[in-house]
Formats: structure tokens, C-alpha cells, sequence
């Protein structure tokens, strides 16, 4: 007969859970099958802008580290998360050199400069990202073609343009799914958004592939789904309550949720645990703001995507969220402080 023993033991009884850079590896292999798509779809070009930006990125880190006199972080894969998520919000086309720029400020100023790891108060992607497009307007909005024959066996003269010299771009697309909508009112159809057949940014890729890394992570309890699921929703209903009011203006919430880098900021991006609030409420709140303010900006700013924009505002207020929300400690009023 089978004997069930009961073991006891002295505390603690909490286990250590899993460390930063076994989070932060995870992140990567979520991340991968978008960059393999994004290569698939734009070939050898998507390639190299990916490359530099992550090399950048991890360079700047390690060297960072070294003119500080302290041990290396770029075995915790946060530089490389960075340098992978740059790159995909760039252009296909994007100069190299630009790229490696981006890679550069994405860490020494989105990160180092706030400390390093667990001290930045941005996303450092996307601070890097929103420097490029001030300083590189021109080559940061001129889209390639998806899907050309040859995109494995060329590349685009621009990638190669020499530092401060002017690119020169062949095989220019007309417009990305929001730009046609937001300037000529034409919409794309929501199941070529879903799967990825649109020019745009080397993320704007299979809409469905960065769901499912964001569900791998989830299942692996190192991604708070509270804040992907408050940004889609929010953006939804209020994308949805507008077509509702009046379709021949406002597109469908689909239309909205599948396209630009909606759902690679939600899963990827709006999600970075340094940034964003610790507590449940919060979350939800800190997600919504994200979701309204990047239906906002895409239909009454003059920009046509503004997921970068919403995400960097709702960073700084982050911190404001937790402190509004906190938990009432027990045997205390909210108004009351803890020492």
C-alpha cells in the first residue's frame, strides 16, 4: 500500500521565482517569430536593419559598463530586447547607420543614463525610436514594398547610405494601412492586416504571431496580461463606440486593433515591467490610458500612427498611477503614512 508522507519544513515556504535574465531570455524566443516573419516579409533588408539596431544596443552596454567600471549586464538580454524592438519599428530601408544611432541613444539615454536595468523610466526602444523620427523624418516614414521576388538576393541602396549623406530609396510603397486611411480614407482589409501582408515598420508583420508570443509568455507567468488586454479593449471599445456613431468617417475597431504597431506595443512594448505600475488596478488603468490616447492621436493629430507617443506619455505617469491606487495597509485610512 502506497504511503503519502507530509513534509514539513520551516520558512520561508515562497520559492525564489524565476531571475531577470531568465525572463528577459524568454522575451527573446517570444520575439523571435515576429523577427522571422518580419525577415520573410521585407528579406535580407529587415535582416540587417534588426542586426545593427541589436548590435548597437548591445555594444553600447558593454561599453557603458566598462567606462563605469562595472560588471557587464548584457547577459540579462535586456540590451538585446531593446536593440530587437528598435528594429522593429524601423523601415525595411532604414539607412544602417541611422539604425545603429538608434541602438546607441536607445541605451546610454532611455536606460544607462537613469541607471541601468530596473531604473529607466521610459521604454528605451521606443525613446530611441522617437529620437530617430525627430532627427530622421524623411527616412524614418518611407515605407518598402512587403513580399517583393527579389528580397532575398538584394538589398536596398539606402540601407548602405554613408553617415550624414543624403539615402537614396528605390522600390518606394505609397502609403501603410493607417497613412492610406488617415490621408486618402482608404481602409485594409482586416484579415491582410491580421496575417501580415502590408507594407510598414519591420514589426508591422503577422499580427497573429506577436498575440501568440505574447500568449507564450502569459502561459510562462512572465508577462502581465492585465496590460496587453486593457490596451486592445480600450482601443476597441473606443474605436468601436466612433464606427458605431458614424462608419463612412471612422474605421472598424478591427481595422484599428490590426494595424501599425498596435499589437506589437500592447504585447511587447506597453508591457515592460520597469515602466509601467505594479499593482492590478493600476494596470488596468495605465493600459487604458494607452489604448484611448493611441486612438486619439491616430485620428485627430496629424500623425497617422501614434502608439510610440501614447506608450512614452503613459511611462511618465506610471509612477503617479501606483502612488493614486495604492493599497490600504491594514489597521490604516489611505490618507494615512507608513514609515
Amino acid at each position: 500500500m502506497l504511503k503519502k508522507t507530509l513534509h514539513i519544513s520551516s520558512s520561508p515556504h515562497i520559492k525564489k521565482g524565476p531571475s531577470t535574465d531568465t525572463i528577459m531570455k524568454n522575451v527573446v524566443w517570444a520575439l523571435m517569430p515576429v523577427v522571422f516573419f518580419s525577415i520573410y516579409s521585407f528579406g535580407l533588408n529587415a535582416l540587417l536593419v534588426i542586426l545593427t539596431a541589436t548590435l548597437a544596443s548591445v555594444l553600447t552596454e558593454h561599453i557603458l559598463c566598462k567606462l563605469s567600471k562595472k560588471e557587464t549586464t548584457i547577459a540579462d538580454y535586456s540590451a538585446v530586447i531593446t536593440g530587437l524592438l528598435l528594429g522593429l519599428t524601423l523601415p525595411p530601408s532604414f539607412p544602417l547607420w541611422m539604425a545603429f544611432v538608434g541602438g546607441v541613444i536607445g541605451i546610454a539615454l532611455g536606460k544607462y543614463v537613469f541607471g541601468g536595468l530596473g531604473y529607466n523610466v521610459f521604454n528605451p526602444a521606443l525613446v530611441a525610436r522617437a529620437v530617430l523620427q525627430a532627427a530622421f523624418p524623411v527616412a524614418i516614414t518611407t515605407w518598402h514594398p512587403a513580399f517583393l521576388s527579389d528580397r532575398f538576393s538584394t538589398i536596398s541602396q539606402s540601407v548602405f547610405t554613408w553617415p550624414f549623406m543624403q539615402p537614396q530609396f528605390d522600390a518606394i510603397s505609397g502609403a501603410t494601412p493607417l497613412s492610406a486611411f488617415k490621408f486618402d480614407g482608404i481602409t485594409t482589409p482586416t484579415l491582410e492586416l491580421a496575417f501580415g501582408q502590408i507594407s510598414g515598420s519591420t514589426g508591422e508583420t503577422c499580427a497573429i504571431i506577436i498575440a501568440l508570443g505574447g500568449l507564450y509568455l502569459i502561459a510562462r507567468n512572465m508577462m502581465s496580461w492585465r496590460i496587453p488586454v486593457a490596451v486592445l479593449l480600450s482601443a476597441f471599445v473606443l474605436s468601436g463606440a466612433l464606427y458605431l456613431i458614424n462608419s463612412d468617417i471612422y474605421p472598424s475597431p478591427f481595422f484599428m486593433l490590426f494595424s501599425g504597431g498596435l499589437m506589437l506595443g500592447a504585447v511587447f512594448m506597453a508591457t515592460d515591467m520597469v515602466s509601467s505600475p505594479i499593482t492590478p488596478i493600476g494596470l488596468w488603468i495605465y493600459g487604458s490610458i494607452i489604448g484611448i490616447l493611441t486612438i486619439v492621436i491616430r485620428l485627430w493629430s496629424g500623425l497617422p500612427e501614434g502608439v510610440m507617443y501614447s506608450i512614452l506619455l503613459t511611462n511618465a505617469i506610471s509612477p503617479h498611477i501606483d502612488n493614486v491606487i495604492r493599497y490600504r495597509v491594514y489597521g490604516t485610512n489611505r490618507k494615512t503614512k507608513v514609515a
